[in-house]
């Protein structure tokens, strides 16, 4: 049998846990502004409500330059002659393309289902069926060409879909024209991801070494033509801004009423 004085302790064991702890927060004094609230596609393929659609529909053959020589089939957009050139222009930004190697697969290495996306209308992540088709490693499906092959091999067989979600950060320049700072991708293959926050050397030409030239802050969205007919469906963009606050107060503490600044927090 438990004393009395026992279970008094266990009384006020049981009154002290349903006490509040109190314990000092940590408030970093920046008053944030309200992120704005967006509205996710029903899938992972639909453009989300802030997205700018470049091809989702036949028509929408008239947000793209120099695409007369390229075809519909249906909501699909095919390769034709020319590189094609999106009107609207982007800087930072999120892009979604998805795309399909010809079938039948014709050709090899860098002959076989050939195209490429370009950020800014310079800056290429490679198009290629790279689905047991042996190449050069930095310009197999995924690559920044002629910069870094992708860290896996993610493609789907010929005639199958491919999904692109691109994460992009533009180069910055002074006003000397001077690289501030350089332009930054990630990229996700087929929900792999094959480049992560990769620091680009500069654009990505076939004949010499890669670099910066300074140029306006957005710039298109291009597809490449390689002679090859790449199919291509859902193409869509979203500029990119980061949350925006301002350090109205020093950093603090709070401990019920009582705040502290940091600098005076022992």
């Amino acid at each position: 049998m438990l004393h009395r004085s026992c279970f008094t302790a266990l009384a006020l064991s049981a009154t002290c846990l349903a006490l509040p702890l109190r314990a000092e927060e940590y408030l970093n004094g920046i008053t944030w502004q309200a992120p704005p609230v967006v509205t996710p596609g029903e899938t992972a393929a639909d453009p989300p409500s802030d997205a700018t659609v470049l091809f989702g529909k036949a028509s929408d053959t008239e947000n793209w330059q120099n695409i007369s020589k390229w075809s519909t089939e249906g909501d699909v957009l095919v390769t034709g002659q020319g590189t094609i050139r999106s009107k609207a222009e982007f800087g930072d930004c999120q892009v979604h393309v998805e795309w399909s190697a010809p079938v039948p697969a014709k050709g090899s290495g860098q002959g076989r289902g050939n195209s490429g996306i370009f950020l800014m209308g310079r800056y290429e992540i490679q198009v290629l069926d790279s689905y047991e088709n042996e190449t050069y490693h930095d310009g197999q499906a995924g690559a920044i060409y002629k910069q870094t092959p992708p860290a896996a091999n993610a493609m789907r067989a010929p005639g199958e879909w491919n999904t692109y979600d691109i994460f992009w950060t533009a180069p910055r320049f002074t006003e000397s024209g001077e690289l501030e700072s350089p332009a930054y991708i990630t990229a996700v293959h087929n929900g792999v991801l094959i480049l992560n926050h990769f620091e680009l050397k500069g654009d990505t030409p076939y004949n010499r070494p890669p670099e910066y030239k300074a140029h306006a802050p957005k710039g298109p969205i291009a597809i490449q033509d390689h002679n090859n007919p790449v199919r291509f469906r859902n193409i869509w963009v979203r500029e990119f801004e980061p949350a925006s606050g301002e350090q109205t107060r020093e950093p603090y503490l709070r401990d019920g009423k009582k705040e502290t600044p940091l600098s005076e927090a022992k």
